[in-house]
């Protein structure tokens, strides 16, 4: 089946200045970015040596910059885009020091919750910030070609959609986790509310709930089972557990989606044996064509190649405002309230058995 997917780039692309120089910048964004053909002005990190060790690997990068002062001079009269890789609650600060009109990237989650998410949003309208936030899974390029699927009608009218993750995840190899009091549905399952959105919308009805691992005890909750409820046939269903230490072989992670003429399975390869991971695998059936499950080949994963879709569809925002940024501030604040009303859903709890009588 003849389907393209291809990612629009800007031509040509705007120069990139980097704060943050920890993992997601050196396995997502610089391989994505030198993937792209972005040019990477600069880059920032409060440890010097973490952002020079990143300029040896990455020899694009052309300056690592000594201070945050220095990296603000340099570049605040200049065309550039500001790519924020730190953890959510540093957020607000950075923003509050950006220059006014500055275009910028966010790295998810958009704050810790939807307080923050209000502050970041105020901050960027005040001081007039174009800004996105990275929610890259709906450009991975299994997504992208979901996306077009279903536009194209292939699989009928879409009426359930289901992510499930059964894997072990290393949560250790994320320090500042252990001191949240959210960590599942915030910094992992936020990806799947938002993919679902970008397919579905917001739904009417949430019914959630998110809990420990016993396992993992100095941990906020790590197993999640999400129901997401739009109209009388329509529903989405995010179920995660990322304790399963047993092997690989009952692993499981996968995105499916069922239209009212047929479905596509996608298994999200990335989760399974992290941070090795799988490659990911697309197959879909046609009711009408007889043929069964099919594979689909596909170029690319969800890293680092979806990094390249919120900076790519920022920047082309950038340069025209007639362009959707589709991960706009305002696009993931609706995800943040998501987000909320699945730990809202999750503390008011079910109903409890002693009150059936």
């Amino acid at each position: 089946m003849d389907l393209p997917i291809a990612l629009k780039l800007p031509q040509p692309s705007l120069p990139i200045v980097i704060i943050g120089a920890g993992g997601i910048v050196k396995d997502a964004h610089l391989p994505a970015y030198a993937k792209a053909g972005f040019k990477i002005q600069g880059i920032y990190d409060i440890d010097i040596r973490k952002a020079q060790v990143l300029r040896e690997k990455f020899p694009e990068i052309q300056k690592v910059y000594a201070s945050f002062e220095e990296m603000i001079s340099e570049t605040k009269n200049k065309q550039v885009v500001y790519d924020l890789a730190v953890p959510a609650n540093l957020h607000s600060e950075i923003l509050e020091k950006l220059p006014n009109g500055a275009n910028v990237l966010l790295q998810k989650p958009m704050g810790e919750n939807l307080e923050e998410a209000n502050a970041i949003l105020d901050i960027c309208n005040r001081k007039k910030l174009t800004g996105a936030v990275n929610f890259q899974l709906r450009y991975a390029p299994y997504c992208l070609a979901a996306k077009k699927m279903i536009e194209e009608g292939m699989i009928g009218e879409v009426y359930d959609m289901e992510v499930k993750v059964c894997v072990y995840t290393p949560w250790h190899l994320w320090d500042f986790l252990f001191s949240l009091p959210r960590v599942e549905v915030l910094y992992h399952s936020i990806h799947y509310l938002d993919l679902t959105r970008s397919f579905l919308g917001t739904p009417n009805k949430v019914y959630a709930s998110t809990l420990k691992h016993p396992k993992m005890k100095d941990l906020a909750s790590t197993r999640s089972t999400i129901i997401l409820d739009y109209d009388e046939y329509t529903q989405a269903r995010i179920i995660t557990n990322h304790g399963h230490d047993l092997g690989l072989k009952h692993q499981e992670s996968y995105l499916k989606i069922e239209g009212t003429e047929g479905a596509i399975k996608i298994r999200i390869g990335l989760s399974l044996d992290y941070p090795k991971g799988m490659p990911p695998k697309f197959e879909y059936n046609l009711s009408n064509d007889g043929k069964g499950w099919q594979e689909l080949p596909l170029d690319g994963a969800w890293f680092p190649d979806a990094f390249m879709g919120p900076m790519a569809a920022l920047q082309m925002h950038v340069i025209d405002n007639k362009r959707d940024i589709g991960v706009s501030l305002e696009d993931a604040y609706e995800t943040m309230r998501l987000v909320e009303a699945v730990y809202q859903s999750s503390d008011r709890g079910g109903i409890s058995m002693e009150t059936i009588k």
